[in-house]
């Protein structure tokens, strides 16, 4: 039996994306995927480098549709998150999935906001508990701690999407961005590209009392 992890040639494959899309039976579709290997995916060792998000707090891995073609068809993809101390995986939304989220290590703060006029849902999670962030709702999970911890999070979608929150915000026009925050302080054009430049990649380090307690400089 071929154990060995997916061919990288299948992950992104348009030709492949487009035929699997359009088999006419489930069967047809599984003749085009006729490995073991082209229904295993390996979160240590994925295929695609754009399946890997870094920053300084951590890490996180996905496997869609374009990264797995084993799942069109399927209506599901799956986001393996490693956070560092202090690591902070910036508030984000996903646009057409609802996420399940499992610690499967150490310990994490979550949050989330469903929309406008909604409270605050804040959570910690410790090994094997579980909580939900509705679709479209701006999320985020925080390491509090000194040890590394794992999140396994579960979309019923094969193409989610994410949007972080933040970094997206500063993309739009200088002009849109001064009538959000007049009211606030006053921003020029050369604020505004200062803002963009401190919002950190996700995933981040942050919250001044964990790096003290962990003795880690603030980037």
């Amino acid at each position: 039996m071929n154990t060995a992890s997916i061919d990288p040639s299948q992950s992104g494959n348009q030709q492949l994306i487009s035929s699997l899309e359009q088999a006419a039976t489930a069967v047809d579709r599984l003749k085009l995927l006729p490995n073991d290997s082209d229904h295993k995916y390996d979160f240590n060792n994925p295929p695609r480098p754009d399946a890997v998000t870094t920053g300084d707090g951590g890490h996180t891995v996905k496997a869609d549709r374009k990264d797995f073609p084993a799942l069109i068809g399927t209506g599901v993809s799956m986001t393996v998150g490693f956070i560092g101390p202090c690591g902070f995986n910036t508030p984000h939304t996903h646009p057409r999935s609802a996420e399940i989220n499992i610690i499967v290590e150490g310990t994490l703060g979550t949050e989330y906001i469903a929309e406008n006029g909604a409270t605050v849902i804040r959570n910690e999670l410790s090994q094997y508990q579980m909580t939900v962030f509705p679709q479209g709702a701006i999320h985020a999970e925080f390491n509090p701690n000194c040890d590394p911890a794992v999140f396994v999070a579960g979309f019923a979608s094969e193409d989610p999407g994410v949007q972080q929150s933040a970094q997206r915000l500063f993309d739009l026009d200088n002009d849109l961005l001064q009538a959000v925050f007049k009211n606030d302080f006053t921003f020029d054009g050369r604020d505004i590209d200062t803002f963009r430049g401190l919002i950190p990649k996700n995933v981040a380090m942050s919250v001044e009392q964990c790096l003290q307690k962990c003795n880690i400089r603030k980037r």
